[in-house]
């Protein structure tokens, strides 16, 4: 079973926290702390006495927004440890998830924390210290869809339904017209995967569906293409392709 550490600054929230984490039959002993200071001075403790040690941890359960050191730092160095435990974000914050990921955090749950939604990040966490791999991004069930998660639901998008995609690190936000969807899977994955399905690079931050773009657009010897109402660059080594590939569409 994990052993599992809560950091918030906020007292009530801790204590929902320790409530939810205590009542999953995966986790063994849940302990909280005020802040990232007390929580580093634990997780320190916790390597020195080793995996099987008293005081040992799995996984740290951290909040974002706290005085002082907050949890993107403690999770930066945590990433110089050298058997550090796993992270889950625990957090109010939408705008993070890219820091966090990059961070390798196992989750990110937003708060109001829902029991459901932290079970499946106790599960995710089970499964990487059971396995004590790193966590592969889950596959597509079929070439036509691809799983994104809303408000800890997990539903899946038409891929003809993605107008353009745009790269944030190593993960992607996929563009439709009805909203965004982050997920973590590179850009130069997503075009090795979908070019048989009509989509091209424009750029090395843009991936486009070409039966989604509206206009072709040349000022003053920048190209740029409209798809909705978004104007997207196409940068010099993409645009003779790009016009190539419009001419011939149907």
């Amino acid at each position: 079973m994990l052993r599992a550490l809560a950091v918030d600054d906020e007292r009530p929230s801790l204590e929902e926290l320790l409530y939810l984490l205590n009542a999953d039959p995966r986790i063994g002993t849940a302990e909280g702390a005020g802040d990232a200071t007390e929580a580093l001075r634990r997780i320190n403790r916790a390597l020195e006495s080793g995996p099987g040690g008293p005081e040992a941890i799995d996984v740290v359960f951290l909040d974002i927004h706290m005085p002082g050191l907050d949890g993107l730092d403690l999770a930066r160095l945590l990433t110089g440890f050298a058997n550090p435990p796993l992270v889950v974000f625990v957090t109010a914050h939408e705008d993070f998830a890219v820091q966090a990921f990059d961070l390798k955090a196992v989750d990110y749950v937003l708060k109001p924390v829902r029991k459901e939604r932290l079970a499946e990040a106790v599960r995710r966490a089970a499964e990487l210290r059971e396995t004590a791999a790193p966590r592969i991004p889950v596959s597509e069930p079929d070439p036509d869809h691809i799983p994104v998660e809303l408000g800890g639901v997990t539903r899946f998008v038409s891929v003809d339904d993605i107008t353009h995609v745009v790269a944030q690190g190593d993960y992607a936000r996929l563009h439709t017209d009805k909203g965004s969807h982050l997920i973590r899977i590179p850009l130069s994955t997503l075009e090795e995967r979908w070019r048989s399905r009509g989509f091209v690079r424009i750029h090395r931050r843009h991936l486009v569906a070409l039966r989604h773009i509206g206009e072709l657009r040349l000022d003053a010897g920048t190209v740029s293409v409209m798809v909705g109402s978004e104007e997207l660059q196409v940068s010099r080594r993409h645009a003779r392709e790009l016009r190539d590939l419009l001419m011939r569409r149907p």
